[in-house]
């Protein structure tokens, strides 16, 4: 078969002229079956010599049968005449056994490849060598891919470094090159509230050297909010003007309301001067002078007409 022949022709070519020591031009390799007849001088019968008389008597044959052994351009690789079957890529033409990947040197032949700076690379060497790699698992990216954190990764590879979960409309936060989900984020980093112990995510109250979620500064005892921001501090925790008196036991027993000025203490409890009357008739108790019972102040006379 011409086909056939053609093959052996270019591979026996090939093989040659890998032993050859220089090139000869294309002309006369093309006019190699016209012998001269009376040469001035027998040339040498060296290596070059041979091989040159080896390959003009296989074309002339090869022609004889009607088998065009026309060079096809000079090949990429080794610059030499390329006959029989030829590969055409990146613009050149190329012996099949010199078109090979520029890393690993597989013959491409018909396989896929591809090219980085006018060079051909099999597809497994073009990944590992060019192609981004994932963040995580460090191997080839070579479908879709996700630049974050001026990183690459799989997308099924970038999840949250706490949950382990993908992201969702949300998206991320980023903590010392890492990502976390909204959630994880939080509770991890964000300042917590001295009420309620929870992360604070969004407006907050500094007050007694904590962070408080707004609604969780109120005072401790009554749980109600503050009357013109304004609250007293027992023990580093907000409280009320009531309730801060009456940690401290210093509202009057009398009325309940705090004591702010003169002070009488009776009975380990504390009144206001004008606070402290007798029980039974209610006059105020000059100079603190009173008889008790049952806990209750009496004046002299009440006291000895009750009780005597």
């Amino acid at each position: 078969m011409a086909s056939s022949a053609t093959k052996e022709l270019d591979d026996l070519m090939t093989s040659l002229s890998h032993f050859k020591l220089n090139d000869t031009s294309q002309s006369s390799r093309e006019t190699a079956c016209v012998k001269p007849q009376k040469p001035p001088k027998q040339p040498s019968a060296g290596p070059n010599n041979q091989l040159d008389s080896m390959l003009g008597s296989l074309q002339c044959d090869m022609n004889k049968q009607g088998v065009n052994t026309t060079a096809k351009g000079h090949c990429s690789a080794c610059n030499k005449p390329i006959v029989g079957q030829v590969v055409t890529a990146l613009g050149k033409a190329w012996h099949p056994e010199h078109f090979t990947c520029n890393h690993c040197n597989q013959e491409l032949g018909t396989k896929d490849f591809f090219e980085r700076d006018g060079q051909p690379y099999c597809e497994t060497d073009y990944h590992s060598i060019f192609s981004p790699r994932c963040a995580y698992c460090n191997r080839s990216i070579l479908d879709k891919c996700v630049t974050a954190l001026d990183k690459t990764w799989h997308p099924e590879h970038f999840f949250c470094t706490q949950c382990g979960q993908q992201f969702d409309e949300e998206g991320f936060h980023e903590r010392d090159g890492k990502p976390y989900c909204q959630q994880d984020y939080f509770e991890l980093f964000a300042p917590k509230c001295a009420g309620c112990n929870r992360p604070i995510t969004k407006n907050y109250i500094s007050a007694l050297n904590n962070k408080w979620h707004p609604d969780c500064f109120i005072c401790m005892d009554c749980r109600q909010p503050f009357k013109e921001g304004s609250f007293f501090d027992h023990e580093g925790q907000p409280y009320c003007e009531i309730h801060y008196h009456a940690k401290r036991g210093s509202l009057c027993t009398g009325c309940h309301k705090p004591i702010s000025g003169c002070c009488i203490t009776a009975m380990f409890k504390k009144y206001h001067p004008e606070h402290f009357v007798c029980s039974f008739c209610l006059k105020q108790l000059n100079k603190g002078s009173f008889k008790e019972h049952n806990d209750k102040p009496y004046c002299h006379g009440c006291f000895e007409k009750l009780f005597r």
